[in-house]
């Protein structure tokens, strides 16, 4: 039992022994410090499951792993929230291609997910929610949001008032239609309907049709809108606010955007995220790697091929951030860089200079690159520490 978790000591003679470590996560985020106290909370954007995953999508989950790896090293308790989108148009249409049922389909996609990242080594979250059994809670986001003059009414739908996520967004609207056309929920996000009041007013809950999951409300039969559906969870899980939102950089604008939107709207606390980690894309063949464009290196298929820690490995030799093109002869480098990581871990000896040095490297920035080139120079115990938090072994 440590000092912090057992009685206090009464009486001066009892109070013996060495002074305590206290250990913080002193991270630093895009350039910016992050200092965490437990519990970290960490709110991850997950799959909608209408297919299977992609090595794009993986890259997210892979960081946010590591993101929660190195925040235990550094001796904080983290909590992760990862949601399940299955109430979308996307995962609807898809079941309905196949004729089957929505969410018997989802559940069928997510399990393939799951196996997925369990070959990845990426840990289960603390939370998983989805967003159909929080039907309730965007109804709650929706009434909140009325009542603070942020959203309206119009024929079924709760519009979020979204003229200000724009400029807090540090965009142009130029920039922002271009990003809402490309990365948005179409048509939920459509400029030029009529029933908005400003074109970057998004739905909280909008009206089904006869092919779409439904369910009462006071705005009448209906289902949530996409950003609405995770600030939903995010504050359903977490709280009202959050240390790190992770997602892809096709996030950004406009879903991130909205979901802090409407969550700081709807409790008066912000901000929603402390720091935001919107991992690179990936691309192929000079293309962003999407499941709209079919332009995909599914992770199933690489897993024939290669080892778990090889694409694990692959995904997080570079700066996160870094958008980057994927191409199959990577795949020979990250097993060469691997390889020289394990056998850098099975060198006899100690240095704890060099042990700090590659926790210091990962806290700065999760600087994976530059913990490698350390470990792998002093080998011993500073490589078997660089395996274990990146869980590559």
């Amino acid at each position: 039992m440590t000092p912090m978790s057992s009685s206090g000591v009464v009486g001066a003679a009892g109070r013996v022994g060495e002074p305590v470590e206290v250990r913080t996560g002193d991270l630093r985020l895009a350039g910016r410090p992050l200092p965490v106290t437990s519990p970290a909370r960490v709110y991850v954007c997950g799959i909608t499951p209408y297919d299977v995953t992609h090595l794009g999508h993986a890259a997210t989950f892979v960081w946010a792993d590591v993101l929660g790896a190195v925040l235990r090293t550094a001796g904080v308790e983290v909590v992760v929230s990862r949601n399940v989108t299955d109430v979308d148009d996307v995962l609807t249409r898809a079941a309905d291609a196949r004729g089957r049922h929505y969410d018997e389909f989802a559940l069928s996609q997510e399990f393939a997910f799951e196996q997925d990242m369990r070959a990845l080594g990426v840990r289960p979250p603390t939370h998983a929610p989805r967003a159909r059994h929080h039907i309730g809670h965007v109804q709650q986001l929706a009434a909140a949001l009325l009542r603070a003059g942020r959203a309206y009414v119009r024929e079924g739908h709760v519009f979020f008032r979204g003229a200000g996520v724009v400029e807090a967004a540090g965009l142009d609207a130029g920039r922002a239609r271009a990003l809402a056309a490309e990365f948005g929920d179409a048509p939920e996000e459509d400029p030029a309907d009529p029933l908005r009041e400003d074109p970057f007013d998004v739905p909280v809950w909008r009206p089904s049709g006869e092919r779409d999951p439904a369910w009462p409300s006071p705005w009448g039969w209906g289902r949530p809108g996409w950003h609405a559906e995770c600030a939903a969870m995010a504050t359903a899980t977490l709280g009202h606010g959050v240390d790190v939102l992770v997602g892809g950089a096709d996030l950004a604008f406009p879903h991130h955007a909205h979901q802090a939107a409407m969550a700081e709207a709807a409790s008066g606390v912000g901000p929603f995220a402390r720091a935001r980690v919107h991992v690179g894309a990936v691309s192929q063949d000079g293309a962003r790697m999407a499941k709209s464009t079919g332009n995909l290196t599914l992770v199933s298929e690489l897993l024939r091929v290669t080892s778990g820690p090889v694409l694990r490995l692959l995904v997080l030799d570079r700066p996160w951030a870094q958008p980057w093109e994927y191409r199959p002869s990577s795949i020979g480098g990250a097993q060469a860089r691997l390889d020289a990581l394990f056998s850098a871990a099975g060198r006899p000896g100690s240095s704890p200079a060099a042990g700090r040095a590659v926790v210091d490297r990962l806290l700065d920035d999760l600087d994976v690159p530059g913990a490698l080139d350390v470990a792998i120079a002093e080998g011993g115990d500073a490589a078997r520490r660089v395996v274990r938090v990146l869980a590559l072994g």
